[in-house]
């Protein structure tokens, strides 16, 4: 028996997210074996050999993977599983964009229902996941012979990455399934930044709807985002309002994160932004409403005007 991990990468690496739901994986128990569905994914297979905790890699490489759709992929998970003589207890995806679009396709081809968001391991059959953003927290017990899940990667640690090329797992090729062509990818626009990426960042700046605009918005948190080495987020007030693209996105319709340090700046703490970012390490809130929710969870609080303040807090770390 074994647990299977549809890997996140880009052909040639693996996505951080993967680590984080490789160690959910190995909570379990069993051995841990990762799916690498892609187009010339050599070098993501190969970096996928070489996390601590995985058994097992196992490497579908076909021109119809190159933009793992989800159709593609839920196909090919399902085939895997159907023809396993050892058979599959688990499947783990993380609780990213991608990873929400096939856990779906593939809990409904085997008939089972999905474990979304987990943030916790009990034991084989039994997880912990938010609900109510995040105000309460389920204990979910499964019976299903496939236990299809995501995971919040935010509650795990990444999986280390072994050193040398002795303790790297075994490479298997796999056959690819038909190609279903019921999508295509037209394009994709990417977001280039010399910032770290929102989701892995270990400080976030995020800014609000005080803001007032998407110049203040640039002017104000950009010089203090640079001093401190962090990535930029946003509330959905300010996405909403234009200042930046919808990728800015903090909270329970965008990115949950976990960082070291979130500093939320004319931020009120709605609770669906709250539930986005409330398991930071230390969070910060300027504003100038001493009644803000965002106090609350706040490790630090300063109550002042915000346009006064982070130009005096980017001089101070600058």
């Amino acid at each position: 028996m074994a647990i299977l991990v549809i890997a996140e990468h880009d052909n040639a690496s693996l996505k951080a997210a993967t680590l984080n739901t490789v160690s959910a994986a190995a909570q379990l128990g069993s051995e841990v074996h990762v799916l690498v569905a892609g187009a010339n994914c050599a070098a993501a297979a190969a970096e996928a050999a070489k996390v601590a905790g995985v058994a097992k890699v196992r490497v579908a490489d076909a021109a119809h993977y190159d933009s793992q759709t989800a159709e593609n992929v839920a196909a090919l998970v399902v085939a895997v599983v159907a023809n396993e003589a050892a058979g599959y207890t688990h499947i783990l995806a993380p609780s990213t964009a991608n990873g929400k679009n096939v856990a779906p396709r593939v809990a409904a081809l085997l008939d089972v229902a999905q474990i979304s968001d987990i943030v916790a391991v009990e034991s084989a059959d039994t997880f912990v996941r938010p609900i109510y953003a995040g105000n309460a927290m389920a204990t979910v017990k499964s019976d299903d012979a496939v236990k299809v899940m995501t995971v919040r990667t935010t509650a795990f640690e990444a999986a280390a990455m072994v050193a040398n090329e002795g303790g790297a797992a075994a490479v298997e090729a796999l056959g690819a399934a038909a190609d279903l062509g019921l999508t295509s990818v037209k394009g994709r626009d990417l977001t280039k930044s010399e910032r770290p990426e929102l989701g892995a960042a270990k400080i976030i700046v995020s800014g609000g709807r005080g803001l007032g605009s998407g110049e203040n918005y640039h002017k104000l948190l950009e010089p203090l985002a640079d001093a401190l080495g962090a990535a930029l987020g946003a509330s959905r007030a300010a996405v909403d309002a234009g200042y930046v693209p919808n990728d800015y996105q903090v909270g329970q319709t965008g990115k949950i994160v976990a960082p070291q340090l979130y500093i939320a700046v004319g931020i009120s703490g709605a609770i669906q932004h709250l539930a986005g970012m409330k398991d930071s390490k230390v969070i910060v809130a300027i504003n100038k409403d001493p009644e803000a929710p965002i106090f609350q969870v706040a490790d630090y609080g300063l109550v002042g005007d915000l346009f006064e303040v982070v130009p005096e807090l980017s001089q101070a770390v600058g």
